[in-house]
C-alpha cells in the first residue's frame, strides 16, 4: 500500500497556516474523567499570537474540568463550504497539551484585546473569574488539504511568522 502522506511543503504549511488564522470555532477532543472514554465538543478559536488556537472556557464546563485533570487533547479546525462534498474540504488536526491562562497571569491581560478583537461579544463573559484562556501546545499536526492531499506538520511549520 502507498502511503498517502506527502512530504510537508510550503504550499500545506500555508494552508494550515490559513486554517487557523480564519478559525473561529473547534472541535475539542479530550478525555472524559468519568468514563476515561473520548468526548468531543465545540469551543472557540482564535488564532493565538504565539502560533496555535487559543480559546476562552469557563471552570464551569465539563471539558474544562477534564482538561485541567488530564490536559492531553486535540482540536479540528476547518468548516466545509456550503456547496460540494465536506471531504474535499481542507481541515486541520492537531494534538497536543491544553494550558490554562488564569485572571492572575500576566498572559491574560495581554491576550484578552486581542481576543475580544476578534470575538467582541466575548466582553460579556470575559472578566468573569471563572473564565481561562486555553492555549493548545501543539506537539503535532495532520492537514487533509483534499482527497490524496495528506501532510504530517510540526509546531514550526505552523508557526505565524514561518517564511513560506
Amino acid at each position: 500500500m502507498t502511503n498517502p502522506i506527502r512530504p510537508t511543503d510550503d504550499e500545506a504549511r500555508l494552508l494550515a497556516q490559513k486554517l487557523l488564522q480564519e478559525a473561529r470555532f473547534a472541535a475539542l477532543g479530550f478525555t472524559d474523567p468519568n468514563s476515561n472514554s473520548p468526548m468531543v465538543t465545540r469551543i472557540s478559536c482564535v488564532p493565538c499570537p504565539s502560533g496555535g488556537p487559543l480559546s476562552l472556557v469557563s471552570d464551569l464546563s465539563a471539558h474544562t474540568q477534564a482538561l485541567r485533570r488530564n490536559p492531553a487533547c486535540a482540536f479540528l479546525i476547518g468548516e466545509p463550504k456550503d456547496k460540494g462534498d465536506p471531504l474535499t474540504h481542507p481541515r486541520l488536526s492537531l494534538q497536543g497539551t491544553a494550558e490554562f491562562i488564569n485572571h492572575s497571569d500576566a498572559d491574560y491581560q495581554s491576550l484578552a484585546p486581542h481576543y475580544l478583537g476578534l470575538y467582541p461579544k466575548a466582553k460579556l463573559y470575559i472578566g468573569f473569574t471563572d473564565f481561562s484562556f486555553l492555549r493548545l501546545k501543539v506537539r503535532r499536526g495532520f492537514l487533509n488539504g483534499g482527497f490524496g492531499k495528506a501532510f504530517e506538520l510540526t509546531p514550526q511549520d505552523l508557526a505565524p511568522n514561518r517564511q513560506a
